[in-house]
């Protein structure tokens, strides 16, 4: 197994995942903000020492994305539960797109990686700034309970990130729909 600095960075930000929703469900959203920027602070050292000082790995690869998408989901179930009481309340419907977009997300890849020889599909712009948005939403989601004034603000992100990711999701399907069209004839060796 290939520790790298990376690899490490990335296995702290998986286990940061409990003490935030440890601190979330105790109702200590300051705690919570602070654990949940840690983690984002991870992510961008984490992929800048991998790129600066070539330190890429395949262990890296794999356990990047999971250890955000961990985090991100965890963020978004524990920020909808209504018993919670915090100043914004991410509705479940809201919970359940973001949550069905990557699901969707995840078995198209494993469809069309397991139909075609094509072995990489990059996110879009549209997606990439679908992530941005879910992680704003879930920070001024945060600082809302410790910052009363940012609850408007919270609370449109909140629509905002239901349109960004609807769209994304059905981006996602055309293009992959696009790119099996266009790989037709190049199925992958059964």
């Amino acid at each position: 197994m290939n520790l790298t600095i990376p690899n490490l960075l990335t296995l702290l930000r998986m286990g940061l995942v409990p003490l935030f929703i440890i601190a979330v469900l105790d109702g200590h959203a300051a705690r919570a903000l602070v654990i949940f920027v840690a983690a984002g602070v991870t992510d961008a050292l984490d992929g800048f020492i991998a790129r600066f000082w070539n330190q890429r790995s395949l262990l890296g690869a794999y356990l990047d994305p999971i250890a955000d998408k961990l985090l991100l989901v965890s963020a978004w179930v524990v920020l909808s539960i209504p018993s919670l009481g915090t100043a914004v309340r991410i509705p479940l419907w809201v919970t359940v797109l973001v949550i069905a977009r990557d699901v969707l997300i995840v078995i198209m890849a494993l469809v069309f990686f397991l139909a075609t020889d094509v072995r990489s599909f990059p996110p879009s712009l549209l997606s990439k700034a679908t992530t941005v948005v879910q992680v704003t939403t879930v920070s001024m989601v945060l600082g809302a309970a410790v910052f009363p004034r940012l609850v408007p603000v919270a609370e449109t992100l909140v629509y905002v990130v239901f349109v960004f990711t609807l769209l994304s999701g059905l981006d996602y399907t055309r293009r992959t729909i696009a790119r099996l069209a266009a790989t037709k004839g190049r199925v992958a060796p059964g």
